[in-house]
């Protein structure tokens, strides 16, 4: 642990897998006390006994992004245990079936609105009227985008779309929050290796229509990123951190 965090307190969703895991347990190890949120209780319940074993502070709390109330319970949990908010890392999110735009269920493209976007939405909206009000005031919001959020994938309409949202989220909320302490970046994520990236060492499709297998790094790397950016202090941030397996297609995709 590190003192400078000691009694400090982060936000993940979507912590039960993936990247929220590994950036939950990375915080937890570093001092943090740790929100674990996501829809699951099992997965969360079970890194939060982890933490409890190396005698970290977690807080497992189920909970639907895209639903408004369960975000406003969440956050007045949060108020109740801790008294405050340091940091949220809004991480929860989804694919789509990689199909042509004709063929994309409205059904899915709202879901996947919906926790894309709006879940990022209530969840900054909830954090940031606890940061302006607690003592000492601010906070830091860090929004996962994804290498999406510059350019997208073959059959990726409703992901791109909701993660070049998250960039004008970001941008707003970084400058709403001035006044308030209250900073936000964003972190753009290449290719991780988690269950929701297996498939591209498998093999995805390309610009060109070729079907490839594309590489994947450690997710520590990402973890270790949030963590670099949470740590910083109010009177610096991190705007737009882009972090991503060195070779992977993306510079000079298409």
């Amino acid at each position: 642990m590190t003192d400078s965090n000691e009694g400090k307190v982060a936000l993940v969703t979507g912590a039960g897998s993936g990247i929220g895991r590994a950036t939950a347990a990375t915080l937890l190890a570093h001092g943090y006390r740790v929100v674990l949120v996501g829809r699951r209780q099992e997965p969360l319940a079970a890194l939060a006994a982890e933490a409890a074993a190396r005698g970290e502070n977690a807080l497992a709390v189920v909970c639907d992004v895209t639903d408004p109330v369960a975000v406003t319970d969440l956050f007045d949990t949060v108020r109740r245990r801790f008294g405050r908010l340091d940091v949220l890392f809004n991480n929860a999110g989804r694919n789509g079936p990689p199909v042509e735009i004709d063929e994309l269920d409205v059904d899915v493209w709202r879901n996947i609105v919906d926790v894309n976007l709006t879940g990022v939405f209530l969840c900054t909206r909830a954090a940031f009227g606890l940061m302006k009000s607690q003592t000492p005031r601010g906070g830091r919001v860090i929004n996962n985008g994804s290498i999406s959020a510059h350019a997208p994938r073959p059959y990726s309409i409703a992901y791109t779309a909701t993660k070049h949202a998250i960039t004008g989220l970001t941008k707003s909320v970084s400058l709403d929050g001035r006044k308030h302490d209250i900073v936000c970046g964003q972190i753009d994520i290449g290719n991780a290796a988690t269950e929701m990236a297996e498939r591209m060492a498998r093999g995805v499709p390309q610009a060109n229509g070729e079907l490839a297998a594309e590489p994947l790094m450690d997710v520590q790397h990402v973890a270790d990123a949030v963590l670099h950016m949470a740590e910083l202090p109010l009177s610096a941030n991190v705007q737009f951190m882009t972090i991503m397996a060195s070779k992977m297609p993306y510079v000079g995709r298409g």
